[in-house]
């Protein structure tokens, strides 16, 4: 869709919004989390036939008849798993945006919280895996915000489900026997093996092989129990993940650093292995102004381009890849394990978005739209679905004095772009009207 771009200060003449569609409905604001939505089994007789035909299959990887009947005795097939696998978000969020929610204030001060009340057992896991509470806790918050998003979806129906959808079959199978090999091993019933709609299981969302590979008994009590409300088991099973891929303990993964005028861009990227010293002697500083310490290889990432903030990252940078393979992810992980040992946000601005708006703009559009009544949950600068929604009611209150909410498919694409103009009225009233 093309549109007029317009851009100039707050308070001084009109601002452009796109906010095209794609944004999740999760986004971590103060309030009260409404409670996870429920998928309910309906009947399919090609997904009974399959299940009867996967039978023989499970019984040559080594999955007995009385684990293969306990556990499909409540199983069902679950249509909005195949929905949301078919309807996955194609767009990829910026690394602020993702920043503002991984390490937003309420998971900060969650996650600060539960290394408080979990401190003890969490000194123990690094005594014994060398991988630091603040670490272990960051993925315990990224992944089920410490615990009070496990998934209730129960897990053979979700992955019998995908495997008999087919669209990829062959992994979900094997993710299929690997969850009736933990039923067979006595860890969880089936009734207590919940996670997400893609079989993602307990505090720190294991996937069934990586739970076979990974998972560990701490307290010795015959079962390796993530599901729980308990969570040593899982933040236990989480630090021997990293371990074994190989966390250096007293290593951070990564550290914001200042790049000097003219560096050259071309020597970013992963994988270049360099010693902070030759960094160094390019120019390249931390973020205070210092001499980077030596951490061992290194390399420069600049994850929003040249004019975005830069991290030199090191090798403990990779072990968290190896946990979930996305860089923003990585780099959220690592961030929140650094606010909840005390340290500030990003020193760096990030560039603006595609409109020419920066997150000042964006929070500074959401504390209008609250204050004129329409609540957008928060002013995190994240245009997600809560604010669209309060962006959609205004207009429709104030259509007789606007010209309404312009909301248009995206050439190229079947996302809905909503866009706005944000103004202010010289007697202070915020007007929105259409681009």
């Amino acid at each position: 869709m093309q549109a007029t771009r317009r851009n100039v200060t707050l308070g001084l003449g009109a601002m452009a919004l796109s906010a095209c569609g794609g944004v999740p409905m999760v986004s971590a604001r103060g309030g009260v989390r409404p409670p996870e939505p429920v998928m309910r089994a309906v009947p399919n007789a090609g997904y009974d036939a399959w299940v009867q035909g996967f039978r023989a299959r499970a019984s040559s990887r080594g999955i007995s008849p009385a684990t293969f009947d306990t556990a499909f005795r409540t199983a069902g097939f679950l249509p909005d798993a195949i929905e949301r696998d078919r309807n996955q978000t194609e767009f990829k969020r910026s690394l602020e945006d993702y920043l503002s929610i991984a390490a937003s204030d309420e998971r900060i001060a969650m996650g600060r919280g539960a290394l408080a009340r979990h401190g003890s057992v969490l000194s123990e896991i690094e005594g014994r895996y060398g991988v630091e509470p603040q670490v272990v806790a960051a993925v315990w918050g990224l992944e089920s915000f410490y615990g009070t998003r496990k998934g209730n979806v129960p897990v053979i129906s979700a992955l019998s489900t995908l495997a008999y959808d087919g669209r990829r079959g062959e992994f979900f199978e094997s993710q299929l026997v690997a969850a009736l090999r933990i039923l067979q091993n006595g860890d969880v019933a089936p009734t207590g093996m919940t996670g997400s709609w893609a079989g993602a299981m307990g505090h720190t969302q294991f996937i069934p092989t990586s739970y076979l590979e990974f998972a560990v008994d701490f307290r010795g009590d015959g079962r390796r129990d993530i599901w729980s409300e308990d969570p040593t088991d899982a933040l236990a099973s989480t630090a021997a993940y990293l371990s074994r891929s190989g966390w250096r303990r007293g290593q951070p993964w990564g550290v914001e650093v200042r790049l000097p005028a003219g560096f050259d861009t071309g020597l970013a990227g992963r994988g270049r292995g360099l010693a902070p010293s030759a960094w160094g002697g390019m120019g390249v500083r931390d973020a205070g102004g210092g001499a980077v310490a030596d951490y061992g290889p290194s390399s420069i990432i600049l994850p929003q381009g040249a004019s975005g903030p830069a991290f030199m990252i090191f090798g403990n940078f990779n072990v968290i890849l190896r946990y979930n393979n996305a860089e923003s992810y990585a780099i959220g992980v690592g961030h929140l394990s650094d606010r909840l040992r005390g340290g500030g946000p990003i020193r760096a601005a990030f560039p603006p978005d595609a409109t020419g708006l920066t997150k000042a703009d964006r929070q500074e559009l959401q504390r209008r739209l609250t204050a004129a009544g329409f609540d957008t949950e928060g002013t995190d600068g994240v245009i997600g679905a809560r604010t669209r929604a309060a962006i959609e009611a205004y207009d429709v209150q104030r259509r007789p004095q606007t010209a309404g909410v312009v909301l248009a498919n995206r050439q190229g694409g079947p996302e809905q772009c909503l866009e706005i103009v944000e103004q202010r009225a010289p007697d202070g009233f915020v007007d929105l009207e259409a681009v």
